[in-house]
Parts: structure tokens; sequence; C-alpha cells
């Protein structure tokens, strides 16, 4: 069955998903009131939520398939509730001093960082080029995720639950081992400073150049600054290369990998992530999709709810 025609055979509204939503809507409200604060994006994503659920077939079935990415985004925005340095000690001196140990580069006499090299050699060029690659860290996940859900549903589902489990393997390593990135150096010393703001680092060139506050805006959203430790930006296009791969999509494929490797190597350029944090984050985009592989042979259970799922989202 195509698209079309299964987005017009999809469940019709009825009072009591309305009541459902209703009551998950003011919840949410209510909780996050609570947790984070009130903010205008809140009430955004309800309207987006909401919005599309009732316009029609189409988007009720494009807004059920990204629940999951919907429940993540609400984890994310819930862990500003409770800052990992509250846990554990922030990594700060001994990450930077690591990195040095083994990436480190001599010049003039002295051993910089990958970061620190690279920020006294930046270029304009490269500025806009990189910023551009880290601008697709998540639309381009998304991207690949509706074209899944549209064409794949089975193979969406793989990919978001991933995608779940690859970033909640990542929020136990930020709460294991809180680690401060390259920038909180360069701007603060080896100090730890508590409720520390979010920077754009060497994003800021890219800002500055087309006159924007692209990155400045997303920044200043951030969950955790003492999160550095994995890379998350480099654990996602990991994901999608593989579930690219695993559905052939060749020329596609290739793009997918230079935007992989633009990623990592604008993570570094920025002075977001150290190479250490890079390597972390591509090992647990691996371990992740290794764990759901793993359970998704072993388990009956989770191959009901994918079955399940996947019968609510095509049919």
């Amino acid at each position: 069955m195509d698209f079309y025609s299964s987005a017009q055979l999809f469940p019709r509204v009825n009072i009591k998903t309305v009541i459902t939503l209703t009551i998950l809507s003011v919840v949410y409200v209510a909780l996050s009131s609570v947790m984070v604060g009130f903010k205008s994006d809140q009430l955004v994503l309800l309207a987006l939520v909401n919005g599309l659920y009732y316009l029609s077939g189409y988007t009720r079935r494009f807004v059920t398939g990204f629940a999951i990415f919907i429940v993540y985004w609400i984890v994310f925005d819930y862990m500003k509730a409770f800052p990992n340095y509250h846990y554990n000690p922030v990594h700060i001196g001994d990450l930077y001093n690591a990195e040095k140990s083994i990436f480190g580069i001599h010049t003039n006499g002295t051993i910089l960082t990958p970061n620190e090299y690279l920020k006294a050699n930046s270029r304009t060029w490269v500025d806009v080029i990189t910023g551009l690659f880290y601008l697709c860290w998540i639309p381009v996940p998304l991207g690949f995720a509706a074209y899944l859900l549209f064409t794949r549903p089975k193979e969406f589902l793989g990919f978001s639950l991933t995608f779940f489990l690859v970033n909640l393997l990542g929020f136990v390593v930020y709460y294991t081992y809180p680690a401060a990135p390259p920038w909180f150096i360069q701007e603060h010393g080896f100090h730890f400073i508590a409720l520390t703001k979010g920077s754009t680092a060497g994003l800021a060139r890219f800002d500055h150049f087309f006159n924007a506050n692209i990155f400045k805006s997303i920044y200043a959203k951030g969950s955790n600054v003492f999160a550095a430790m994995p890379s998350l930006h480099s654990s996602y296009p990991v994901i999608v290369l593989y579930y690219g791969i695993k559905n052939r999509l060749r020329y596609a494929n290739i793009i997918f990998a230079i935007v992989m490797i633009g990623i990592w190597f604008t993570a570094v350029y920025a002075s977001h992530h150290y190479v250490l944090d890079v390597l972390a984050g591509i090992t647990t985009a691996i371990c992740g999709i290794s764990l759901f592989n793993f359970a998704l042979n072993k388990s009956k259970s989770l191959q009901n709810f994918i079955f399940k799922y996947e019968q609510l989202i095509s049919r």
C-alpha cells in the first residue's frame, strides 16, 4: 500500500484520542513548569504536536511516528533540572592533558591540543563550511527519519529506537563522567564554575560572517555545558550512515559520509569537543547500534512492540 492510500486509512480522531492527547499536553506543561520553568518553546512543541495530529491523516501519521523523537527532546530538556556536576566532579584539566598527551601538536616549541592549533589557524572559508556542516547535525537525522517513515516504516522504527538508545547511553556517560568542553578552558581556565552559560565558541565566527545569531540562539538553550563526553554530535551521523548502508541508499550514503566527517572535524575545529570526545561519540553510536541489534534478535517483546507500532504508522 502506498503512502497516500495508507494515509487516507489512518485511524480517524475519536473522543478517546482527543482526551488522551489533551491530558498529555496539560501534564507536559505542568511538569515542565515545575522541572525547568515555563518557556515559550513548550507551547511551540504543543502547538506542533496537536496541530499535526488533528490536521490530517498524513500529518497524524507523521507525528505518531515521531513520538519517539518528541520523548527524546523532552528528556533532554529535563536534564536542566538535574545538572550532572551535582553527582560527580567535572573533568577539566585531566581531560585537557590527556588530549594534549595523545593528540598534541608540536608547534613553535610548544604543544597545542588540536582545538588550540585549529583556533590559531582558523580561516573564514573554513568557518563557513564547518558551520554549514554543524547545522546538519539535527536536520539530517530527522530528514532521514522522515524518509524512512514514509518508505520503510520498520526501518524507521529501528533507526528511531537506535537513536533513542544511543542518546540514553550518552546521558549515562554525561552523569558518570561530567566533562568540560575545550572552549570552557579557553574562556574560563581550569577552575570549575557552576551555572556556566553555553558558548558558541568557534561557531561565533560563522555567526559573525553572516551577521546572524544562528548558533548563539542554539547554544543559549543547551541543557548542560559539562556534557562534552561523549560527543553526540559525532554519534548521530554514524547512525544515519549505518542505516543508509543497511538500506542500500547508494549515492545518499556518500553525502551522509561527507556530512559525518564534516561534523567530526567541526566539533574539534570550533572547540566544542576534543578528539577524545569525538571518538567517544563514535564508540557510543557503535555500542548503541550493536546493543539494539542484539536486543532485537533476542527479545520477543521488542519484536512485538516494533510490529504493533509499525502497523500503527503504516496501515
